[in-house]
């Protein structure tokens, strides 16, 4: 499953089960991100996940506040960036930023 569609009918079935859902999903970005606004990545309870909103350079940190968003209720605006000399000094071609926004679906 990689579709939007498929990641909301996924998050749909684990809520229907009982399970609490976390959605996040891309808002923003400028220079450099390797997943486009509109990308999605849905988390259940157990920290299962489906989707992508990075292409793994920091789906971890968002899989870590999706959990915490179920837990809470609260949703949160989620800030990723590198800047260009940072980019190169760990290997990347150029810097970017990031915003994912991260909310508990009921």
């Amino acid at each position: 499953m990689t579709g939007t569609e498929d990641i909301l009918l996924c998050a749909a079935a684990w809520r229907k089960a009982g399970k609490g859902v976390a959605l996040a999903t891309v808002v923003s970005t400028w220079g450099s991100s390797p997943r486009p606004v509109g990308s999605q990545l849905a988390v259940d309870d157990r920290g299962d996940f489906v989707g992508s909103v990075s292409g793994g350079c920091i789906e971890g940190a968002v899989i870590k506040e999706a959990l915490d968003a179920i837990e809470t209720g609260r949703p949160r605006l989620l800030d990723f960036g590198v800047t260009n000399e940072q980019a190169w000094e760990v290997g990347l071609a150029c810097g970017g930023k990031v915003q994912v926004f991260v909310e508990r679906i009921e």
